[in-house]
Parts: C-alpha cells; sequence; structure tokens
C-alpha cells in the first residue's frame, strides 16, 4: 500500500473545488494508495510525472516505487492545470 503526501499548494487548490466534485476526488485520491497505475492514468510526456482525470479536474502526481510514495503535487481544471 503506497503513502499519500499532498503538497501545501494542493491542500489550498482543494477548498476552491465545488463540493460535488470534491468527493469524487478524495475517492480518486485515496484509491491511489491500492493501485497508483489505475485504469485511465497517462504518464505525461518528457516527465516522471503521471496525471489522472476526474471530471473537468486533473489530478498530477509522482510515484516513488521505492519507497512507496504518491506525491500530489497540482489539482486544477482542466483549463489551468498545464500552466
Amino acid at each position: 500500500m503506497y503513502q499519500i503526501k499532498l503538497d501545501k499548494r494542493v491542500e489550498k487548490e482543494l477548498d476552491t473545488i465545488p463540493d460535488k466534485i470534491f468527493d469524487k476526488i478524495k475517492k480518486v485520491i485515496s484509491s491511489l494508495k491500492d493501485n497508483p497505475r489505475p485504469l485511465g492514468v497517462k504518464k505525461l510526456t518528457n516527465q516522471e510525472h503521471w496525471r489522472i482525470r476526474v471530471g473537468e479536474y486533473r489530478i498530477l502526481y509522482e510515484i516513488d516505487d521505492k519507497e512507496k510514495i504518491i506525491a500530489i503535487f497540482k489539482i486544477k481544471h482542466r483549463k489551468d492545470v498545464y500552466k
């Protein structure tokens, strides 16, 4: 089982997300503990980062298989996430 680490910026970003989507995001983050590369996840080009979609939002994270840590560093609307 992997451990989830949230960047401080992510904690602030979560406060701005509507409640309906927030609950879905919480479930997806929780499911990453058991499977950090679920169906639908994509590896970002030329980076060691991964992306998973939750409606119009994207969760960007890194996986450290050695230490069993998932570091989530960005959760934003799809129009803003890659800026």
